[in-house]
């Protein structure tokens, strides 16, 4: 299901939450975002709209979304947490640490091999994030011409 198509004030009315004129705009800012992004992507948009409002209200915010299931948590690097909208299929994530690029992945042996694991535990998993660090393509390339 695509954010677009979702009906995103009611969700949130269903949900109780108070839909603030603050936070329709801080709502529209996030889920108009495409691929990855941090709060300061979204502070510094909105700010440059003329919207006065805090981190602390984007933070907020985005909770609100977290916990109704339209955004999602999806990589933690250097000081910074990044998002995604939720509505997308299961996927992790390789990180390069020279350039920052994200490459999204999806493997069904990693998805089983968890599965076993939890189940040999008798674990019942609620999400897991898996990130993998190091150099991309494009950087490993350059770096082995420059030498």
């Amino acid at each position: 299901m695509k954010p677009q198509s979702i009906n995103v004030e009611k969700v949130l009315r269903d949900k109780g939450f108070k839909l603030t004129k603050q936070r329709v705009e801080i709502f529209k800012e996030i889920l108009g975002k495409r691929g990855h992004f941090e709060v300061e992507d979204i502070v510094h948009r909105i700010r440059r709209k003329g919207l006065k409002a805090s981190r602390a209200t984007v933070y907020r915010t985005l909770n609100i979304l977290k916990e109704v299931g339209l955004l999602n948590e999806v990589v933690k690097f250097g000081n910074k947490t990044y998002y995604e909208i939720g509505t997308k299929e299961h996927h992790d994530h390789l990180i390069c640490l020279n350039c920052g690029k994200f490459i999204e992945f999806h493997d069904n042996r990693i998805e089983e091999v968890q599965d076993q694991i939890c189940g040999q535990f008798n674990f019942k998993p609620l999400y897991h994030r898996l990130e993998i660090y190091g150099i991309c393509e494009d950087c490993n390339k350059n770096i082995k011409t420059d030498r």
